[in-house]
């Protein structure tokens, strides 16, 4: 598979691509780029180690980091472009989420197996408990103000207020990447172990039904269109993309992809999709109904495979790990206005 999918000119992809070192310093739109621009660079000084997902609060726009080789989370200001501080205490932190109505921020530890309240104002632990082995993704149900978490054994719902495991939807295996609708009940949770897609009902705690994933292997980042019934799925072997009907679970399309990948995104507003894939790449795929179609590749690092994008900002964050002598780092991007 080649590792360039543009028709750039070698000096027009460089202009493209190049990121910025700070975020005054940003780059200039390249009309040949109307996918994605880098828009700033921000150190994350003394980091370490494989860096897992990010969490954004929007109330003061600062980015959360689980820097999972690290034992930290690091927090960003995303409107000064700057990292504020190193937060210690955590386990091999990786799912990692914002509690608005808490003011808080929830970070599951994958070595103890416990999940984690901080607060977002003065960092401190409110409270942890103990969740289950390989503690995971976590996500955020606003409408009904509970917390669920992905580890061995299911999909486990905790209630911020109080600290407490409150219910779970037991699913054999270890859950990956899963996603809440928010106008329905279903959860979808992808289980690469057994290659499937479960597919849950939140208001009767139980497995509704499970879809095979087909040629689809390594099932592990998710992105879900509510809307159009849409569910997007990052496959690892082989690097591509699929998408399934979730009224049918049939397998609708698939495209290739980059390799590696553990965070995709789906940007509702310009009906695109981004997959972050440790192969060192981001893909920009468009959609038009059930077409896909990948038309640009932004290059990042080797081993950079998660981040985050905003859709109330328009801006994709992709953790950047330290490799081969040069710092971890986040970097920014946005489609150009």
């Amino acid at each position: 598979m080649k590792r360039t999918w543009t028709t750039l000119a070698p000096g027009a992809l460089l202009a493209a691509i190049v990121a910025c070192g700070s975020m005054g310093a940003q780059s200039p739109v390249d009309p040949a780029n109307p996918w994605l621009r880098s828009v700033a660079t921000i150190p994350l000084p003394g980091v370490s180690g494989r860096i897992d997902h990010l969490a954004y609060d929007a109330d003061r726009q600062q980015l959360f980091v689980a820097a999972l080789g690290n034992d930290t989370v690091e927090v960003i200001d995303t409107a000064k472009g700057s990292h504020v501080r190193s937060l210690p205490g955590f386990h091999e932190p990786q799912g990692i989420a914002v509690v608005p109505d808490s003011s808080a921020v929830a970070v599951a530890n994958g070595d103890t197996g416990t999940l984690q309240l901080v607060d977002a104002a003065t960092f401190q632990t409110r409270w942890t408990v103990h969740i289950g082995g390989d503690a995971d993704n976590v996500r955020y149900d606003a409408a009904r103000k509970q917390l669920y978490v992905a580890a061995q054994g299911g999909l486990y719902v905790v209630d911020p207020a109080s600290g407490k495991v409150v219910s779970r939807i037991q699913i054999p295996g270890h859950p990956e990447s899963f996603q809440l609708e928010s106008e329905g009940f279903a959860v979808f949770a992808n289980l690469p172990g057994a290659s499937q897609i479960v597919a849950s009902d939140r208001q009767q705690m139980s497995v509704r039904t499970r879809w095979q994933s087909g040629p689809c292997q390594s099932n592990y980042p998710m992105a879900l269109d509510e809307r159009t019934h849409r569910l997007f799925i990052g496959c690892r072997r082989p690097a591509s993309m699929t998408v399934f009907d979730t009224t049918s679970g049939k397998s609708v399309t698939s495209i290739p992809a980059v390799g590696d990948t553990d965070d995709l995104f789906y940007d509702t507003a310009r009906s695109r999709l981004y997959g972050i894939g440790g192969e060192g790449f981001v893909d920009v795929i468009t959609r038009d109904g059930d077409v896909l179609q990948r038309v640009f590749r932004v290059p990042t690092r080797d081993g950079a495979r998660t981040g985050l994008w905003t859709q109330e900002q328009s801006r994709l964050y992709v953790a950047v790990p330290a490799r081969g002598g040069q710092s971890a780092e986040i970097r920014m991007f946005q489609p150009p206005a």
